[in-house]
């Protein structure tokens, strides 16, 4: 297909309509998204709902399935959008520019706004050849997860409303492939925000002041970072690891002091941790606790952000879902890499509540622009990621 093919191919037209919704950070308004899922799921002749299960709005599109007692399938996705910084972008980045290789650009068009309108444009063609799957489809649209407030998934799956879905399995975001390869994710790590608060000696900058906290920060500091290199070096050694394989460590805020010349009493360092799945929590955190004793007295630990472990989805002949999905892939002839999510999406929330979740986003051969400067999507890609979801959903929504 050329330029002009794709600007007329419907599918692109409705992706590009989303993309243009500027549902970014901070203070998202989702009215305008919530009236453009509206207007898909009438087209779709599904019925929809907007519910509330905290300040913001979900969208919720249901296709029945034929067997409706049994438990659904959820095809999830995220309204939101982070920030942009317009000078770094080639194309504005709500306009949905199409270029003449095919790229379409714009906020949102990895992570994740074109899973939702691929979830849609194979939902209308599976309708469109008469098929109705024997689980009922659950669409929904949550808002927040790119942060700011409370997740809206987080929120949602507490609710009775979440209860009476009687989910049985989810999909949700993955990442794009570098390779020709497509990565399915069926865990993610643990996330940690951890605050140190210092307290130590204060006094004139002229002097050599015992118990200081920046000699108490600078200890715990190269604990830290020895262990961070220590992650480093295991990515380093074995090949066949990914950046979710291993936990990683980094320091993201520094706050105190008031001047130059005055050695302060207290110093605050922010710390994020992505704990991997093989790491035991309890442990980690008793080796930092004991990093913090041996620095000295007057060291708070404060968990700003503090998720349990969430066991990873089996990916198995345990779970029938996962071999459906699996078998998909196969007959479509792609290859498939199974992962741990490096960083953290919705699906963790499902997980946490004993509902298996895949994280997959069918998008290979596309430079991974999540959060980046020129997010964009191949047309092709995104109009082929529509035939794999085709397979994929009426494959999990038979078992």
């Amino acid at each position: 297909m050329n330029k002009s093919q794709w600007e007329n191919n419907e599918e692109i037209k409705i992706f590009r309509e989303y993309l243009r919704i500027p549902s970014v950070h901070p203070n998202v308004d989702y009215t305008a998204c919530v009236e453009f899922l509206k207007r898909q799921a009438a087209d779709l002749g599904l019925p929809v709902v907007v519910v509330y299960a905290g300040l913001n709005p979900v969208v919720v599109i249901k296709w029945l399935g034929k067997q409706p007692e049994l438990p659904s399938i959820v095809l999830n996705s995220h309204m939101d959008v982070v920030p942009v910084f317009p000078d770094k972008w080639t194309h504005e980045p709500f306009n949905a520019d199409l270029d003449d290789e095919g790229r379409i650009f714009g906020r949102g068009s990895q992570d994740m706004k074109s899973v939702a309108t691929q979830y849609l444009g194979a939902i209308r063609s599976l309708k469109a050849n008469g098929h109705q799957p024997k689980r009922t489809v659950i669409l929904t649209f949550v808002p927040d997860e790119e942060g700011g407030v409370t997740p809206g998934m987080a929120n949602l799956i507490k609710s009775d409303y979440f209860r009476k879905l009687n989910v049985g399995f989810s999909l949700d975001e993955g990442i794009s492939s570098e390779d020709e390869t497509y990565a399915v994710f069926y865990a993610e790590r643990t996330v940690w925000h951890l605050r140190l608060k210092i307290s130590g000696t204060a006094g004139h900058g002229s002097l050599l002041l015992p118990n200081t906290a920046g000699q108490k920060l600078n200890y715990v500091l190269n604990k830290l970072m020895e262990f961070r290199e220590s992650q480093v070096k295991r990515l380093e050694e074995d090949l066949n690891m990914d950046i979710g394989d291993v936990t990683t460590v980094n320091l993201t805020q520094l706050h105190g002091g008031v001047q130059s010349n005055v050695v302060p009493p207290l110093l605050e360092a922010v710390f994020d941790i992505r704990v991997a799945i093989t790491e035991d929590l309890d442990a980690l955190e008793k080796r930092i606790r004991d990093w913090c004793a041996e620095a000295g007295d007057g060291i708070e630990l404060v968990f700003e952000w503090k998720e349990p472990y969430v066991a990873p989805t089996r990916i198995n002949a345990s779970n029938p879902y996962w071999l459906a999905f699996k078998k998909a892939m196969d007959e479509l002839g792609v290859s498939t890499r199974q992962r741990v999510f490096p960083g953290a999406t919705d699906s963790r929330f499902l997980r946490s509540f004993g509902i298996p979740a895949l994280g997959f986003s069918p998008i290979n051969n596309t430079p991974i622009l999540l959060h980046d400067h020129n997010e964009y999507l191949r047309a092709d890609t995104y109009l082929r990621g529509i035939e794999i979801y085709k397979k994929v959903i009426a494959a999990v929504a038979d078992v």
